[in-house]
């Protein structure tokens, strides 16, 4: 069985656009840009022997506010940037009531069963209660990167940090 890192996207690997305390995603490649000291955390973590999976939900699609090509040339960068071994993505809205949307587990089981990953030796990171909620119903380790969004904070995490680099030295060094 094998380790894994399950990343959040938008708020944990790229910047994303602030509107009134609400977090939206980049509308373009162009306009997709790394958060400081992540290309050497993912870095770090790949060389400690870790998958890295994005899990990204990515509802604008199915609201018709952004196009699947533009969420897919925005990965095509992302992976072209980064040591990323697998990105998976909902479309879906909550209305759709589907598995592979955060809160739900399903990218992430769908990912350990393809892959192989141990998920109680896994972990995942990200910005927003959802992707917690989601972490911890799959069974993985999660930490929480802190955030000054006007939305539903989580209550159910391992670790609380400032960012990627921080959450990566914390596993590195078995703080959590």
């Amino acid at each position: 069985m094998r380790r894994a890192i399950f990343l959040d996207r938008d708020g944990t690997i790229n910047c994303t656009v602030l509107q009134d305390r609400r977090s939206y995603p980049p509308t373009s490649a162009g306009e997709f840009e790394l958060l400081p000291d992540v290309e050497e955390a993912t870095q770090a973590l790949k060389s400690a022997g870790f998958l890295l999976v994005v899990v990204t939900n990515q509802p604008d699609v199915g609201t018709g506010r952004q196009s699947r090509a533009v969420v897919e040339a925005i990965h095509a960068r992302l992976r072209r940037l980064l040591p990323i071994d697998d990105v998976r993505v909902c479309y879906h809205i909550d209305a759709d009531h589907c598995t592979c949307r955060k809160p739900e587990p399903g990218m992430l089981l769908a990912a350990a069963a393809e892959w192989g990953i141990d998920l109680k030796a896994s972990y995942m990171i990200g910005d927003r209660w959802r992707d917690i909620t989601a972490g911890r119903a799959a069974g993985c380790r999660t930490i929480f990167i802190r955030n000054a969004y006007d939305e539903r904070q989580p209550a159910d995490y391992d670790l609380v940090v400032r960012s990627l680099r921080e959450a990566s030295e914390a596993i590195l060094t078995g703080g959590v």
